[in-house]
């Protein structure tokens, strides 16, 4: 661009609303982050060793589709690229993914986000469920060395099962009726070494069966696990073989 160009340009933005100065300021921050967001999808080809279509191994590079680049399939002939198959898959404005993902982080309403990125309410819905599809596979397979676990609880939700309700309806959050474990907790299970390799599961029941379910195969006959002492897990800390580490809370250890 010539300088006389950005002399008007210039000028011409002492003109705009503080609205639509705003509007500018959020396209431009996208388009400096799209090289970032970019290269973040584009690393992720690098652990894709198949086709998603087919699952065929003979893939070459084919050229490049929205600053992505794309791939062939010698198999099935189709083409893909690092975002095929993901949840991200059809999504728009690569460039504000980022500060989408900081918005979640941040705890930011739907209404927030969408004034702080510029895009509609119903995109910053959209793209927060697409965002929050992604974690539920990524947790580790294998704890090493010193490993902590430990039983959470969620109140059940039933948002959008209207009939069949056994409770009076309830606003977002509320408080369980009983007190202690019940049907309307969800019990999860977290795991986590020292490393930060974090493992989490939901649990139909928090007894010895479903956590040995869920720990067998992620703890390494070395590990050392460290617990609050619920009988689910000391019974099946000993069933694994793995060194187990009561830590007694109540003592405030």
């Amino acid at each position: 661009m010539r300088n006389r160009e950005m002399k008007r340009m210039k000028e011409a933005l002492c003109k705009l609303t503080h609205g639509q100065r705003k509007t500018l300021a959020a396209e431009l921050a996208a388009l400096e982050m799209r090289p970032v967001s970019t290269n973040i999808v584009e690393s992720r080809i690098t652990q894709v060793t198949a086709c998603p279509h087919c699952a065929g191994e003979r893939i070459v590079k084919n050229g490049n589709a929205r600053g992505l680049q794309r791939y062939k399939c010698r198999a099935c002939g189709k083409t893909f690229c690092a975002l095929t198959g993901t949840p991200l898959a059809g999504l728009h404005m690569r460039g504000k993914w980022l500060g989408h993902a900081e918005a979640l982080d941040a705890g930011l309403t739907l209404h927030e986000v969408a004034d702080k990125l510029d895009i509609a309410v119903s995109t910053a819905f959209l793209w927060r469920h697409r965002f929050l599809q992604l974690p539920k596979d990524v947790k580790a397979r294998k704890l090493v060395g010193i490993a902590e676990a430990d039983e959470t609880f969620f109140l059940r939700s039933n948002k959008g099962q209207r009939r069949g309700l056994n409770r009076a309806p309830r606003k977002r959050g509320g408080k369980a009726n009983k007190r202690g474990v019940s049907d309307e907790q969800v019990p999860v299970l977290v795991a986590r070494d020292r490393a930060g390799n974090t493992a989490d599961f939901i649990l139909e029941a928090v007894d010895k069966l479903h956590v040995w379910i869920a720990l067998t195969p992620l703890l390494a006959k070395d590990s050392i696990l460290c617990t609050d002492g619920s009988k689910a897990l000391t019974a099946v800390a000993e069933n694994i073989g793995v060194t187990h580490h009561p830590v007694n809370l109540s003592a405030g250890i």
